[in-house]
């Protein structure tokens, strides 16, 4: 499960920046299409954020839908998955959103 690493990483990040203060919440970006799954993210978060300063920190994910751009008839889609065909017949399909992973936003508990 490389969803530990990722979220070992986060706690790191938010952790640096937040220091001594302790934080409240944590908003992330997942996108569908970046192969990390939000339910395993969850999961790992209280086991990585124990005994830090994001310790008993509310996470919140935004799970952000896959796009795509047509090269050939330049049309937008949604994608679902990574193996999609435009309406046009097209596979010539350049990803526009869906591979996301950011920390949004932290929010720190008032001193």
């Amino acid at each position: 499960m490389h969803e530990m690493g990722i979220v070992r990483n986060i706690v790191a990040i938010v952790s640096e920046h937040a220091a001594p203060q302790r934080v409240k919440r944590v908003r992330l970006e997942i996108g569908k299409l970046s192969a990390v799954m939000p339910a395993a993210i969850r999961f790992c978060f209280d086991l990585a954020s124990a005994g830090t300063v994001l310790d008993g920190a509310e996470l919140e994910i935004i799970e952000i839908p896959g796009r795509a751009r047509c090269r050939s008839c330049g049309k937008e889609l949604a994608l679902a998955g990574l193996m999609l065909r435009c309406p046009c017949g097209s596979r010539e399909l350049v990803k526009i959103a869906g591979e996301e992973l950011n920390i949004k936003e932290y929010e720190l508990e008032a001193a």
